[in-house]
């Protein structure tokens, strides 16, 4: 396990939206550091600690439904933004609102639908 984290942050839907997505990330990322708690936001964070090498989803299906359209953004190294990607495109309806790189992270866009 390194030290690097990937960041996801969620926007829009309600905390069980969120609590869902992050769900679905668990298989491939496990635990969060922390969870998107707050009920009365409408931007949510989560980190977790990015392994060197993302371990592939068990049931990439699994992610649930959602009650709307949430916005995530992923941050974090090119592998772990793009196993991110790939988890989420699996579990759920998605539309790729874009992807910006630098030297040694990457940030990815995704518009998650119910």
């Amino acid at each position: 396990m390194s030290d690097t984290q990937l960041t996801v942050t969620l926007d829009g839907g309600g905390i069980e939206d969120a609590r869902t997505i992050v769900r679905a990330l668990e298989g491939v990322f496990g635990a969060p550091g922390d969870l998107p708690a707050d009920e009365g936001a409408t931007v949510r964070t989560a980190t977790f600690d990015s392994p060197d090498a993302p371990r592939a989803a068990s049931d990439p299906a699994a992610g649930g439904t959602l009650s709307t359209a949430v916005t995530v953004t992923v941050q974090g190294t090119p592998q772990a933004v793009e196993a991110a990607a790939r988890t989420l495109s699996g579990a759920f309806t998605t539309r790729d609102d874009g992807a910006a790189s630098g030297d040694q992270e990457r940030e990815r866009q995704l518009l998650l639908v119910p």
